[in-house]
């Protein structure tokens, strides 16, 4: 009964809130040919619409107008939004991680504040359909390199600039019913990554072993500092 109760009210909000947009209505359609070509009436509100419409009463016109003086498009909106993550939150019965509500009342004020930065983000509603999450690891192929993986690293490690043509090469004389041309691109991509590995491998030694070693500054007032600044050489420069 709740659910029936907040599902009126909201609908009863939307279509309130119908007074604000306007849209386009077809006046004509004809065929010319294999073409179409349709006219449109000027783009106008429902309430416009209604209160232009010759057969509708005057007080009903009348109560229109006083209607739609007293309403608010940003506070219906607001009350909108409310009532979307209100029935979001009762009715959603999906797996997955319930959508976190904020436990604090938003404002009109605050909501109006937010509605120029809504769309950079992507407005997510409660109501939404939560995206698919797999939650099962993607299952692996198995390479055809595998058995062959330590044998390619030490023809690499011995011959660093060794190709991937010589490699599948050498290959098709172990392999001939497995290895051919159409394996090429793949250790290309093997040969490529081996080399980064290797070079990152490399320059990781090469930093730990270096130590860079800073003499003391002299200072300009001691004996050491006075024969520098007479040579011309800047104290810190100074190597014993």
């Amino acid at each position: 009964m709740q659910h029936g109760c907040l599902h009126a009210s909201m609908q009863q909000r939307v279509s309130t809130s119908t007074s604000f947009q306007p849209s386009f209505k077809l006046k004509e359609k004809r065929r010319e040919g294999a073409k179409i070509i349709k006219r449109y009436h000027a783009p106008a509100t429902p309430h416009e619409r209604a209160l232009a419409h010759p057969t509708l009463d005057k007080a009903i016109k009348r109560r229109l107008r006083e209607l739609h003086r007293n309403l608010d498009p940003v506070a219906l909106l607001a009350e909108m939004r409310e009532a979307q993550a209100q029935l979001g939150h009762r009715v959603d019965r999906r797996p997955g991680p319930p959508v976190q509500l904020p436990p604090q009342k938003v404002t009109v004020a605050s909501f109006a504040e937010g509605l120029g930065k809504t769309w950079q983000a992507g407005e997510r509603r409660p109501i939404h359909r939560r995206p698919y999450v797999r939650r099962k690891p993607v299952p692996r192929r198995p390479s055809m390199l595998e058995p062959y993986v330590a044998r390619i690293e030490a023809w690499l490690a011995t011959q660093p600039h060794l190709t991937a043509v010589a490699i599948v090469d050498r290959l098709r004389d172990c392999a001939p019913t497995i290895f051919g041309d159409r394996q090429l691109r793949t250790l290309q991509r093997f040969v490529r990554s081996w080399r980064t590995r290797t070079a990152k491998l490399l320059i990781d030694g090469a930093e730990a072993m270096i130590t860079i070693e800073m003499p003391p500054a002299v200072p300009a007032g001691t004996a050491g500092g006075q024969e520098a600044a007479a040579a011309g050489v800047a104290p810190g420069n100074i190597t014993p």
